[in-house]
């Protein structure tokens, strides 16, 4: 028994065919493969992740191992009357697990971020309070320096620590 395919069917079976891995090819292949998501469904599915993953794989050992999550203890002092930023570099999405607290005075603090190569002064805030303690996490929104000013009106010097777990390179003191 022999079939016989007409050539309308021929053609649009490759039509078919042509869509459905344009398809896959906008909405899967590029955002997991190139960071490339047009259609922002790569994202929405964690794709573009694999992508940010596999362009970091060709660096250098030394940066995976400032990448990868480690935990510090900081200890720093506010002088009195004063203030002082103490800042980690974060790429974007990486994490920071925070807790700081001083040794009993209360200081205002501004926990913020500014974006990497950023030359307006631009910041974007994420916590600002007086408290003498503070805990949590966030999820860096973009690349660039993100940490905290204090400031001490206090006739007092301020010891703060900071317990940080996540990923990050220190900056450290802001002058």
């Amino acid at each position: 028994m022999q079939h016989t395919v007409s050539l309308t069917a021929l053609v649009k079976a490759s039509l078919a065919a042509i869509l459905i891995a344009a398809i896959a090819l906008v909405t899967f292949i590029l955002p997991a493969e190139y960071n490339i998501d047009p259609t922002g469904v790569g994202h929405k599915l964690g794709l573009t992740l694999l992508a940010e993953a596999a362009e970091a794989s060709p660096a250098p050992p030394q940066a995976k191992i400032s990448r990868a999550a480690s935990k510090q203890v900081i200890e720093i002092t506010v002088p009195a009357g004063k203030g002082i930023e103490y800042k980690f570099h974060m790429n974007q999405y990486d994490k920071l697990s925070y807790e700081w607290m001083t040794d009993g005075d209360p200081l205002y603090f501004d926990l913020h971020g500014e974006p990497e190569g950023d030359t307006t002064g631009y910041f974007e805030s994420y916590a600002i309070a007086t408290l003498d303690s503070m805990k949590g996490s966030f999820t860096a929104p973009f690349s660039g320096s993100h940490g905290w000013y204090w400031n001490n009106t206090s006739d007092e010097a301020v010891a703060v620590q900071i317990i940080v777990n996540g990923q990050f390179q220190i900056i450290g003191l802001n002058p």
